[in-house]
């Protein structure tokens, strides 16, 4: 009697058969984990925006003031102004489009970044990554290599920001045509050009088509690539550190995680790495709040309409007016908001969601 043949030699199917069962798992956990990523950076990012957004309006108006005529002596005056002639509330206009915006990008940071590591350790530092035990905990990276993941989650996040960051910085300089009549003293106040974040979004796409929503695409692009490898690298830095340090003092046997830091600690390293991811790109911030405002601040001015200058044409009209010290317009109040708006943003991702060390 004939025997059938079988191309895998006696017990192969069943290894086969387990190591496809396996990845099954594996995929399954990474689905479940991207949409926790999802749904817990987006409440963390929401929570962060209502601190951080009164500090961004003074920002976003310090670097946009007139380089011919400064309406604002610094931060504490631009608070004051905003508030007086605006009320409290004034420091919160465009919020709608930014706390959207946020949801957006810190879920996509999130996403990517563990994603980002995940490809790491599959194609560059650990080949034999997808040998792993189903539910092990993943093989650790350098720094170097948790910087690039940032950097990588940083590109992605880039092309959702810049039209949420376009609509918004649109919003937040056009309430202040008073304040540009009262500064160059020239013909009543102009009237704000939108009344809304739809109104903006139908000017854009009137004018420029779906392109004009991705004005000041490249320094956003540059200060996201940037910051998202200083944001990530720097938190989990100073995590290793916290860990080493907690380490050294254990009882004999125990290991140390970074579950097993305290919330101050957690909060501690977060402020940090959002003060290293805003302060270490700041002048394409600049140069991009300069490219996506021309328009309004022309308008408020009175001056004709005109084609909008590209990034270093930008940034060579800033430096020629204000030297290097214009490209870091309102950095230091920047990168005071952005230590508890970080912290807040890592510990309520930490806290709501199921802990796991990036």
């Amino acid at each position: 009697m004939a025997q059938s043949y079988s191309p895998f030699p006696e017990g192969k199917l069943s290894d086969l058969a387990t190591t496809a069962q396996e990845s099954k798992v594996v995929i399954s956990e990474k689905s479940e984990q991207s949409l926790k990523d999802l749904a817990f950076g987006s409440i963390a990012g929401v929570a962060g925006k209502f601190v951080e957004f009164p500090f961004d309006t003074v920002k976003v108006r310090l670097q946009t003031q007139p380089l011919d005529h400064p309406i604002f002596k610094g931060p504490f005056d631009c608070f004051r102004q905003t508030i007086r002639n605006e009320g409290f509330l004034g420091l919160y206009n465009g919020l709608s489009s930014p706390l959207v915006g946020a949801m957006l990008e810190n879920a996509v940071l999130f996403v990517g970044y563990r994603r980002a590591q995940d490809m790491l350790r599959e194609f560059i530092a650990i080949p034999d990554a997808h040998h792993a035990t189903p539910g092990a905990e993943p093989a650790p990276l350098s720094i170097p290599m948790l910087c690039l993941s940032g950097g990588i989650s940083g590109v992605f996040a880039s092309m959702v920001l810049t039209p949420v960051e376009l609509v918004k910085c649109k919003l937040q300089v056009q309430q202040i045509g008073h304040l540009y009549t009262k500064a160059s003293k020239t013909g009543p106040t102009p009237k704000a050009l939108h009344s809304g974040p739809l109104s903006v979004i139908k000017h854009i796409y009137t004018q420029n088509g779906l392109r004009g929503f991705y004005l000041g695409h490249f320094p956003t692009f540059l200060r996201e690539t940037g910051g998202g490898a200083a944001w990530f690298g720097s938190y989990e830095a100073v995590c290793r550190m916290l860990i080493a340090r907690a380490q050294a003092v254990a009882p004999a046997g125990k290991t140390v995680t970074q579950s097993d830091l305290a919330a101050p600690q957690l909060m501690m390293a977060g402020a940090l790495a959002g003060m290293a991811y805003n302060f270490i790109l700041f002048p394409a911030d600049c140069i991009k709040s300069q490219m996506q405002t021309q328009d309004v601040l022309r308008s408020q001015r009175g001056s004709a309409p005109a084609p909008s200058l590209g990034f270093l044409a930008t940034g060579k009209d800033i430096f020629r007016s204000e030297g290097i010290r214009g490209l870091y317009r309102g950095c230091g109040i920047t990168v005071a908001r952005s230590a508890p708006s970080s912290a807040i943003i890592f510990m309520t991702y930490v806290s709501i969601g199921p802990f796991r060390p990036f």
